[in-house]
């Protein structure tokens, strides 16, 4: 039992560390610019900052560790949300992915100046 328990804690580490590892590989300048795109794109449904507990799915809540599926709902639409592939770049998905996985730890209050 001991072992098991110790196996569960291992694994509840290297994932706070794999997740921590993915927020660090983006820029401040492509959270920001994620954040732009949010605002101007994303926001109507999911509210300002990814909190908007009357509107679409919570943002905030996204498993970090599911990059394909992201960019799978933002390109082809997913239940009530529109397909987005023939508006955004895929450069601009991964802006987006980067705001998501940063989430407001990231520097977005310059993103709204710009």
């Amino acid at each position: 039992m001991k072992r098991l328990i110790a196996t569960g804690c291992v694994l509840a580490c290297v994932m706070a560390a794999a997740q921590i590892s993915v927020a660090q590989k983006f820029t401040q300048k492509q959270i920001r610019r994620g954040a732009a795109i949010f605002e101007r794109n994303c926001s109507p449904c999911h509210g300002a900052h990814m909190a908007d507990p009357q509107g679409a799915f919570d943002l905030r809540t996204f498993p970090h560790d599911q990059h394909s599926r992201f960019v799978d709902s933002v390109t082809k639409g997913k239940n009530s949300m529109p397909a987005w592939g023939d508006l955004l770049k895929p450069d601009e998905i991964d802006a987006l992915w980067a705001y998501v996985v940063a989430g407001e730890k990231g520097d977005t209050k310059r993103a709204k100046a710009k």
